[in-house]
């Protein structure tokens, strides 16, 4: 299962943004984003390519989603150690 995971852009520059997982920071592409970025935005990475721009009103929701995620998820929960997998992913830059 891949899974994208919700981040916080912190600078713009071109096509790559560096964005904020849970405090790691990686950059990521911007050539597929649905909407253009700015720093302060959210969106949704998934192997290093920011997928989505996360609308305003969904930030708050889509955060809890995936702390709660990460809060009750086992080892065994493939959903939670796909975030796991993908945020470890982001502090070794490999996306």
């Amino acid at each position: 299962m891949c899974l994208g995971v919700p981040g916080k852009v912190v600078a713009v520059d071109g096509l790559v943004a560096t964005v904020d997982f849970w405090g790691v920071r990686k950059e990521v592409r911007l050539d597929i984003v649905d909407e253009p970025v700015v720093p302060g935005d959210y969106v949704l990475n998934h192997v290093g390519f920011a997928i989505r721009r996360i609308p305003v009103a969904e930030i708050e929701q889509t955060l809890e989603l995936y702390e709660e995620l990460l809060r009750a998820g086992t080892e065994a929960d493939l959903m939670a150690s796909d975030i796991r997998g993908e945020i470890a992913g982001s502090a070794e830059g490999d996306g």
